[in-house]
């Protein structure tokens, strides 16, 4: 079982390298519908493996300068006490399954709904692009953002509650809500933002859950042992991979989060995920040829490269990567 355990640990660790989310979303379900771990134990283990490997990841984003640190430092603090919090709010309802399944249910629905919303973002800048005259790609320096501390402390709260209780939104919660305030942040400085911010937030929560003995030392070494190598491996691809390659990961990952917190089978899970890998790009591609753009993104940014080369800089326009 350790075996096993470890390799979910590392494919779950990619993701949350690569997209920032994914760690308690994919993790504890895993651990309770897989491997048979009681909740609350599976819900500790996976904030202190969390805890261990979100600075790995961190780490990366870091070196290459795609995280906001304005933005981590209004996040953790409100998250940082929330959390904890959210440990205590946990004890004092009694036991745990009840309040984790009604979290992980409203969760489920709010993650599928984000995918939602996160294809239709797609679509209506694809629709902009397409009415925007070819030019030069722009600088790829991350755009400067004016914090707005009020509601970015006030999200921090409200992830570090439902950390705190189930594990899960560190990565779901924060970075849908990140992408809503500030809409003009990159795909890759979303995920090292919400990278970040979620050390502090995460070792709140995994401090509580340890101070209440609800830590299994058994189930958390093998998550350890298999999650630290997959998200800096996750996290190099990250900042390596354009936007719009990014952006389908996350909806992929919010998808099967949501999914698989709504107690869909796991093989119509399996089913509608493999659907969506295969028609999705299908799809998209004749979206794309509707509104007068090549099928394949590659090909919209080779021309735009080769046009910036003919008219030089005085053209002006925006580079647009992967959608």
């Amino acid at each position: 079982m350790d075996i096993w355990m470890g390799a979910a640990a590392f494919g779950v660790g990619i993701v949350v390298g690569l997209t920032g989310m994914g760690g308690g979303a994919l993790m504890t379900p895993a651990l309770v519908l897989v491997f048979g771990v009681p909740p609350l134990a599976a819900v500790s283990s996976d904030l202190v493996a969390s805890a261990v490997m979100k600075p790995v990841g961190s780490l990366v984003h870091l070196r290459r300068r795609t995280v906001n640190l304005e933005l981590v430092k209004w996040l953790a603090a409100g998250s940082v006490p929330a959390a904890f919090g959210g440990v205590l709010i946990l004890k004092w309802m009694g036991p745990g399954d009840a309040v984790q399944d009604g979290v992980r249910n409203a969760l489920g629905g709010a993650l599928l709904l984000s995918a939602t919303l996160l294809a239709v973002r797609s679509y209506l800048k694809l629709v902009q692009r397409s009415a925007a005259r070819p030019g030069p790609p722009a600088s790829d320096a991350p755009p400067r953002l004016r914090p707005r501390p009020v509601p970015t402390v006030l999200l921090g709260m409200l992830g570090g509650v439902v950390v705190g209780m189930t594990s899960v939104g560190s990565g779901s919660i924060i970075i849908i809500g990140l992408m809503a305030l500030y809409p003009a942040m990159k795909a890759s400085q979303l995920v090292g933002t919400d990278l970040l911010q979620a050390v502090p937030l995460v070792a709140a929560a995994a401090l509580g859950h340890t101070l209440f003995g609800d830590l299994d030392l058994a189930l958390t070494v093998p998550l350890l042992l298999g999650s630290i190598p997959g998200v800096y491996l996750g996290a190099q691809l990250s900042s390596r991979l354009s936007g719009g390659i990014i952006r389908r990961a996350l909806a992929f990952v919010l998808l099967a989060s949501g999914l698989k917190m709504l107690d869909f089978p796991d093989q119509a899970t399996a089913i509608a995920l493999a659907l969506l890998l295969l028609a999705a790009p299908l799809a998209w591609m004749a979206v794309r040829r509707r509104h007068g753009l090549p099928a394949l993104a590659t090909t919209e940014n080779r021309r735009r490269r080769a046009a910036a080369v003919g008219t030089g800089p005085a053209e002006g326009g925006t580079a647009h990567h992967g959608d």
